[in-house]
């Protein structure tokens, strides 16, 4: 008999599912209009890994060990531990997705693709700074990796486990950072100097 602690997972899990849904379609089609693009600088081997058939072939095996390991951890919680969970996850969870929105939003046409291997750049390529950009400068993975500790803390599965540990979203943030210096010089240095990759400087605003 399912208790009232059942039905609000519950339904915290589907309104999850749902922002995840939202949230990972929006990025899906901003990649897939910056495949299209004219390409500028290139950083690794972004030339062979970002191709359109590469890129669609990654994805399909990831969402396929996502798929296959969307299984629950034996873990037995207490429904005290059960109510911690779901509000510390829920509070990672949704303002995380919706902070990745907002970056996506921000980045607008400059949104592009990148991966641990490479980084690509396009010919009308603009420095971003504005924004969540204004606050550290990769706000959208700092919310990705909140978004996926909070999702695990709801959830409970070894895909979000998998997800962890294979984003590889600081090496992504080096390559990124490597083309970025190259086409901007001292505008990017600047930038640095000014705005933190991951850790805001809340010490720096307050005083």
């Amino acid at each position: 008999m399912s208790t009232p602690l059942d039905t609000i997972e519950i339904l915290i899990r589907w309104l999850g599912a749902a922002g995840t849904a939202v949230t990972l379609a929006v990025i899906l089609r901003g990649l897939a209009r910056s495949l299209t693009r004219p390409h500028g600088r290139a950083v690794g081997r972004a030339n062979q890994m970002l191709r359109l058939p590469t890129y669609i072939l990654i994805s399909i095996g990831y969402f396929s060990l996502w798929y296959l390991l969307w299984k629950s951890i034996p873990i037995s919680l207490s429904p005290a531990a059960r109510v911690v969970a779901l509000v510390l996850g829920a509070l990672l969870l949704f303002p995380g997705l919706g902070l990745v929105l907002w970056g996506r939003l921000v980045l607008g046409k400059m949104y592009n693709v990148s991966s641990a291997l490479g980084a690509q750049l396009y010919a009308d390529q603009k420095l971003i700074t504005r924004g969540p950009f204004a606050v550290v400068r990769h706000p959208m993975y700092v919310r990705i990796i909140a978004a996926t500790v909070g999702g695990l803390l709801i959830y409970r599965t070894w895909s979000l486990v998998f997800a962890l540990t294979s984003f590889g979203l600081v090496t992504r943030a080096r390559q990124e950072e490597r083309a970025l210096a190259a086409e901007f010089g001292q505008q990017w240095t600047d930038y640095c100097q000014q705005v933190p990759g991951w850790i805001p400087h809340f010490w720096k605003r307050g005083g």
